[in-house]
């Protein structure tokens, strides 16, 4: 691609960072150039963000009906797995899993809450509560 087809496109990322692509200049030698987005790519992060937004809207569903415990709502958020959420609070798999049941959730220690909390990068009463800071 030349530099001056390069796409130009602002998206939401775009107002924050920039990509570097490769392209040819004028006397075609390849260069970088900082692109701020292209249609495509910005159709399909939006895509994306979208399928994110509609778990985090089911699994705060699933609390409210009592399906599911509010740790989560802060998985969903965060783009955490059980094996992952595993990995940073050192509680095994099969743990988590009881944890994200409402009546297990509700019995956990404040040292156990307190070690999600943390994790999540937020207070014992916004993870209880399902407060999710919009920031």
């Amino acid at each position: 691609m030349k530099k001056e087809d390069l796409p130009q496109d602002l998206s939401a990322l775009g107002k924050i960072s920039k990509e570097i692509c490769y392209v040819t200049d004028k006397s075609g030698k390849y260069i970088t150039v900082l692109s701020r987005g292209w249609d495509i790519k910005i159709t399909a992060l939006n895509a994306a963000w979208d399928e994110i937004e509609a778990r985090i809207a089911e699994a705060k569903q699933k609390v409210l009906e009592k399906k599911a415990s509010p740790l989560l709502v802060f998985m969903e958020k965060a783009l955490m797995d059980i094996g992952i959420l595993s990995a940073y609070s050192g509680f095994s798999k099969l743990q988590i899993k009881r944890h994200l049941k409402p009546k297990t959730f509700e019995s956990l220690t404040e040292t156990k809450l307190q070690k999600y909390a943390e994790i999540f990068n937020i207070s014992i009463f916004d993870l209880k509560n399902m407060q999710v800071n919009e920031t």
